[in-house]
This record gives C-alpha cells, sequence and structure tokens, in this order.
C-alpha cells in the first residue's frame, strides 16, 4: 500500500485498536485524544503536526521523522526516539509522561521539554546543548557522555549526574538539586541560612 499524505487534517479520537494508523506523510495536522499506543508509526513523516491528550506508549517509530512537532499532555511511554529518522528532529514536549523511552545519541537541540516527567530516560550520548527541561522530573535519567552545555536544569528536578561524565559548561542548575552533581561522592551537604 502507497504512503498516504494528509494535510491540516484533524484526527479526533482516532484509536488504532479499532482502526489501522494509516502510514505516510502529515503535514499541519491535529491529533486529539488519540490512542496509537502500540501502533506502527515506523516510516511515516510528522511535520509541523500537533499531538494533543493522545498516547503514543510502546509505538515502533523507526526511521519516523518528527520535524517540529508538538506533543502536548501526551504519554509517550517506552518510545525509542534513537530509532526515528534523526533528520531535522524537533519536537516540543509539554506535560507530557515520556518515562522510560530513549533519546540515545539524538541530537534533541532543537526541542524542549515542559512539565515533563522523565524517569528513567536514556539521554547517553544524546545532545541537549541549550535545551530547557523547565519543571521536568529527572528521577532515574540516565547522563553518560551527555552534552548539557548551556542546557537550563534550573527548575528539573530529581537528577543525578556525573559532572567528569559529561558536558555541563555553561549548564544552569539550582539549590538543592544541584546536589545531584555531586551524588557520587557520597558527602553530606549542608545549607546554612
Amino acid at each position: 500500500m502507497e504512503p498516504q499524505y494528509f494535510e491540516e487534517q484533524v484526527f479526533d479520537k482516532l484509536n488504532v485498536y479499532v482502526d489501522p494508523f494509516p502510514k505516510g506523510e502529515y503535514e499541519n495536522c491535529t491529533f486529539r485524544n488519540c490512542d496509537l499506543s502500540g501502533a506502527d508509526l515506523s516510516g511515516s513523516r510528522f511535520s509541523e503536526t500537533t499531538f494533543v491528550d493522545c498516547s503514543l506508549s510502546n509505538a515502533k517509530i523507526a526511521k519516523t521523522s518528527f520535524q517540529d512537532v508538538a506533543f502536548k499532555n501526551c504519554k509517550l511511554l517506552g518510545l525509542q526516539f534513537d530509532q526515528c529518522n534523526g533528520f531535522a528532529f524537533e519536537a516540543a514536549f509539554e506535560g507530557c509522561q515520556l518515562s522510560h523511552s530513549s533519546f540515545y545519541q539524538v541530537k534533541l537541540t532543537r526541542s524542549s521539554f515542559l512539565n515533563c516527567q522523565l524517569h528513567g530516560i536514556e539521554l547517553t550520548e544524546a545532545d541537549l546543548h541549550g535545551v530547557h527541561l523547565q519543571n521536568c522530573d529527572l528521577l532515574d535519567a540516565v547522563f553518560e557522555n551527555t552534552n548539557l552545555e548551556k542546557a537550563d536544569l534550573s527548575t528539573a528536578s530529581n537528577y543525578f549526574l556525573d559532572p567528569e561524565r559529561n558536558r555541563i559548561k555553561g549548564a544552569r542548575f539550582s539549590f538543592p538539586e544541584v546536589a545531584g552533581l555531586l551524588a557520587k561522592y557520597h558527602i553530606d551537604i549542608v545549607h546554612n541560612v
């Protein structure tokens, strides 16, 4: 079956358990209240597209393109963004659950994260240069050889990363969360007022 082309269409309450997901190119489209959990989105292209209140948990996204895509209040658990087409990858995540997703070696410099839950997220060798992780919960996030130069984690919480194994020059942190940079030393940090 030939990939289909969709432009400026709204998909409301699409459910892959009822109707199969039509693979293709989506430009300036909106997905609302859609359940795409476990769907095979492989090879599809999403450009200037918005997902609102959708679930894409465990969807297959191999060679999928996300270019200038916005995810708002979406469930994106266990997604393998490292398998996506990395060309012009740009995504804005707002109020999303991205726990246990992988951004291994993904260039995220054109992406943003606002009020997101990022528990157990894989950020090994990812490029987050200049990225804002605003009000994000990074419990058990994996940072290894990650570029965090000029990244803003000043409102992020629950992160633990080794400054010797990650690039953090010019990154912004705030107290008390900045103590997560010293966790490997098993020291007590006292805050005197």
